[in-house]
């Protein structure tokens, strides 16, 4: 595999072994206050980043997993047929697709990238993206547990399936859906590989019909895709336990009242946190009674759709003009959304 794949692990391996070694040190007593100080910093940043990760791989594993099935088990005709093709009909059934594919805001990623190189339409493909992780029936059931029936679990569902399907539809003046996408150098039936390292690019199975080469065929491409999507989401989870370390969740804490300053802290935390859409739910369950229940609706709502882990992985598979799109359409709409909750509502 590419070396590439290695330097953000090799980060990773690196912190933990400094952290390892400083709290050798505390347990021993050999360390100056300052050295203290800055061990118990590292000892705090990596417990975040590895609950950031730990939690996050399982649904990219099976993100990579589902992309790798769908290229070796369906044909570009045969996806072809069944996408719809009028604009807000194809943003309507990508937005309700996360109730057949339970992906997260990890996973989703590279499986949308697969299915725009099977022809998946435009409006479709974006909507699915930003609607997966929040329309699925495991979060759907968190929510409902969290919150229960009420104007918070109806209001995220209504506001994601809304605001999913306005991008989508905006997504559909794209002339090409190549435009969206970053170039692949090398692509061979499904399997992507640098240019300048295509010696080192493990063979392919051959392409044979029987079921045994199709498993071994579709292990490999969600092996390469798993990793090479795995090193983004390692340096977004470090970036956010890195911000997590050196700005304290108590700096915004206090700022839970007003219609949009709220909204505003809610959404920086939810980006901050970087936590998975699957467990939200309970954790802004403890920001309700001092937050307004708008500022809780754009944390469950932007949150799942954007924060830095997905924004990594989003610079990896799209362009910037397009990751800029993903990230403000959905900012806007959810900002005026919560704001005009919170001020003519008064909850």
């Amino acid at each position: 595999m590419r070396k590439a794949h290695y330097v953000p692990v090799g980060v990773v391996i690196v912190l933990l072994l400094v952290a390892a070694l400083g709290w050798l040190g505390v347990a021993l007593g050999s360390l100056p206050t300052w050295m203290t100080a800055l061990v118990d910093t590292l000892s705090i940043l990596t417990a975040i980043f590895l609950g950031i990760f730990i939690e996050a791989m399982p649904y990219l594993l099976l993100g990579t997993l589902a992309s790798a099935l769908v290229e070796v088990f369906f044909k570009r005709e045969e996806l072809m047929a069944l996408f719809p093709r009028q604009p807000l009909a194809g943003a309507l059934a990508g937005s309700l697709m996360g109730l057949f594919f339970p992906v997260c805001e990890c996973g989703v990623v590279p499986f949308t990238r697969r299915l725009f190189q099977k022809g998946l339409p435009v409006p479709m493909g974006v909507s699915f993206l930003l609607a997966a992780p929040v329309l699925n029936p495991i979060v759907i059931a968190s929510t409902l547990a969290a919150f229960g029936a009420g104007v918070v679990f109806w209001g995220r569902m209504g506001l994601t399936l809304v605001i999913a399907v306005s991008t989508g539809l905006i997504f559909a003046l794209y002339p090409r859906r190549e435009a969206l996408l970053r170039p692949l150098p090398l692509v061979q039936a499904g399997w992507k590989v640098e240019a300048e390292n295509t010696t080192d690019a493990p063979p392919l199975p051959p392409t044979s019909s029987t079921l045994t080469a199709k498993l071994q065929r579709m292990l490999v491409i969600a092996g390469e895709e798993f990793f090479e999507m795995g090193r983004y989401l390692i340096l977004g989870a470090l970036l956010a336990s890195l911000l997590q370390t050196l700005l304290p969740q108590s700096a915004m804490l206090g700022l839970g009242q007003g219609a949009l300053l709220s909204v505003l802290v809610l959404i920086a935390l939810a980006v901050l946190l970087s936590v998975c859409s699957t467990v939200d739910a309970f954790i802004a369950l403890s920001f309700a009674g001092s937050f307004t229940t708008g500022s809780v609706l754009a944390f469950l709502v932007f949150g799942a759709m954007v924060d830095i882990k997905s924004t990594m992985m989003f610079l990896r598979v799209f362009d910037k003009r397009t990751v800029v799109y993903l990230i403000l359409l959905p900012l806007m709409m959810t900002i005026v959304a919560t704001v005009a909750l919170n001020t003519f509502t008064g909850l």
